[in-house]
């Protein structure tokens, strides 16, 4: 049965709060714990991260699509995969939900639920940063959905994962993520005045990324369609296998049984003779 329209909104909003509780909640517990040490601190938010979202996707991609991203949302209605209707309130759903998200990290930590962050993140290399990463994370989703449907949970968990520490913004590739970590002032925070540049980086990024899928899918469609791939695959068969009959296997079994019969008769006999030549 296909999930309706509060179903779908109402995933989206609880995966977005889980996504922030834990982006800002393992930020702040890293924080803590690592003493100083902010390379320690960065792991911990980055595994908790790429871990709640293989979690978050596998449970409720079959209910919203598992957005949690309004540059994710975004994209999908550009590629007339979601109907253009249901792209505000998608992104309504989710900016709410990561405000949620923030707001229940603070609470759970004993901080101030209402912050503003002052954590300034700015720059060239920062901008350019939030666009490869919104790119790479588009480019990682809509080619795994092509290649390996059930594969994308962990695509996503492992391009974020990596993505934190390749980029210098440690990649929040999100527009719901990036409005509502200016409301915390915590490790994960970025300073109100940073956000409108990483917003258009990451719809810059976002943007490139739908542009450029539709040339990585070719290949793919030709082969759903049955034509020959650009590219062999090293798993793929050299041509098509003919179907073998049942008497075709049996002998083919007994030769194979015989050629090894053979081989070791014929190395047990030269070991056997090597060794009373010794």
């Amino acid at each position: 049965m296909t999930p309706n329209a509060s179903s779908r909104l109402l995933a989206e909003g609880l995966g977005t709060a889980l996504l922030l509780a834990t982006v800002v909640g393992s930020g702040i517990m890293g924080a803590k714990l690592a003493g100083g040490n902010v390379a320690i601190a960065l792991l911990a938010n980055t595994l908790a991260t790429g871990a709640i979202l293989i979690v978050l996707i596998q449970m409720l991609g079959t209910v919203s699509g598992a957005h949690f991203n309004p540059a994710v949302t975004l994209a999908f209605a550009l590629r007339r995969e979601l109907p253009w209707s249901e792209v505000a309130p998608y992104v309504a759903a989710q900016i709410a939900g990561a405000v949620l998200g923030v707001w229940l990290a603070h609470a759970m930590f004993d901080l101030p639920v209402m912050q503003l962050s002052t954590t300034v993140r700015s720059g060239p290399g920062q901008w350019l940063a939030e666009a490869v990463a919104t790119f790479g994370l588009l480019v990682t989703i809509i080619g795994t959905i092509a290649t390996a449907r059930e594969a994308v949970p962990y695509a996503v968990g492992l391009y974020i994962t990596a993505a934190y520490w390749f980029t210098a913004s440690t990649s929040f590739a999100n527009p719901a993520v990036t409005l509502a970590r200016a409301l915390s002032d915590t490790f994960a925070g970025i300073a109100p005045t940073s956000v409108p540049a990483f917003l258009a980086a990451e719809i810059a990024g976002a943007l490139f990324a739908v542009l450029v899928a539709p040339h990585l899918g070719r290949r793919n469609a030709r082969r759903r369609a049955g034509g020959a791939p650009r590219a062999p695959c090293l798993l793929q068969p050299a041509g098509p296998r003919q179907p073998i009959t049942a008497p075709q296997a049996a002998i083919s079994n007994r030769s194979a049984f015989i050629t090894l019969t053979q081989a070791a008769t014929k190395s047990s006999t030269s070991f056997f003779l090597a060794s009373s030549c010794a």
